[in-house]
């Protein structure tokens, strides 16, 4: 299924909040110093503001590394031929996508959203 609204990422993050994106179209050089530093915290791995580039995952053009080549969902929806999550039947229980909900549950509430919406487009369809 092709989900209408690409800013939702693969794993239901949410591209259009996200500081990377942010300071890729407005060009904003300080806040990618700020979101490199705090990536490189979070992560334990060094993060320069040069890798703070990303459009969002499901649109075309540049991406972080992480969420272009290192994103474990990211690769799983690849591999599958999936848009987002929300089309794989074992995203419920599903541990990757787990550990992305324990931080932001609201990923969950994305991806519902998501497949609920191209169920009823399906629907519509018929």
């Amino acid at each position: 299924m092709k989900n209408k609204n690409q800013l939702i990422g693969c794993c239901g993050l949410d591209c259009e909040k996200c500081d990377a994106r942010i300071a890729t179209i407005t060009d904003d050089n300080a806040l990618r110093e700020q979101t490199a530093t705090l990536w490189s915290k979070l992560n334990g791995v060094t993060i320069t503001p040069e890798m703070i580039n990303c459009v969002g995952c499901r649109i075309e053009g540049v991406k972080t590394p992480f969420c272009d080549k290192l994103c474990p969902v990211h690769n799983c929806v690849r591999k599958n031929g999936l848009d987002t999550c929300a089309d794989c039947s074992q995203m419920d229980g599903c541990p990757t996508i787990g550990s992305i909900a324990a931080n932001s549950p609201f990923v969950l509430d994305n991806l519902n959203w998501l497949r609920e919406t191209a169920e009823k487009g399906s629907l519509e369809d018929e």
